[in-house]
C-alpha cells in the first residue's frame, strides 16, 4: 500500500508541475503576442473634443413688451370669437405668447 500512494503523490506532483509551468508559458508567450500586437498597431488619432454650441442670443426685451403681449392676446381672442381658432389653438398660442 505505501508504494501505490507513494506513486499516486508522485504522479499528482509531475502533474500539477507540469500544468503550473504548461500556464506560465501560456501566459507568457500571450504577453509577447500583445507586445507585439500593440506595436505594429498605427497610432490612434487624438480624439475630438465636444463642445456645445453657442447659446441662442435672447431677443431684445423692447419687441416683446407687456403692450404688445396684451394687443396680440386681445387679437387672439377676436380670432376665437369668430370661430376661426378652436379652444386648443387658443391655448397653445396664448401660451406661446405669454412665454415669450
Amino acid at each position: 500500500m505505501p508504494g501505490l500512494l507513494r506513486g499516486v503523490a508522485r504522479t499528482a506532483v509531475i502533474s500539477g508541475t507540469a500544468t503550473a509551468v504548461s500556464n506560465r508559458v501560456s501566459r507568457r508567450q500571450a504577453g509577447r503576442w500583445a507586445q507585439q500586437d500593440y506595436e505594429q498597431t498605427p497610432a490612434a488619432p487624438p480624439q475630438q473634443t465636444y463642445s456645445a454650441p453657442p447659446p441662442s442670443s435672447p431677443e431684445p426685451a423692447a419687441a416683446a413688451s407687456m403692450d404688445t403681449k396684451i394687443a396680440q392676446l386681445k387679437e387672439l381672442a377676436q380670432l376665437k370669437e369668430q370661430g376661426v381658432l378652436s379652444e386648443a389653438e387658443f391655448a397653445a398660442q396664448k401660451s406661446r405668447i405669454l412665454e415669450l
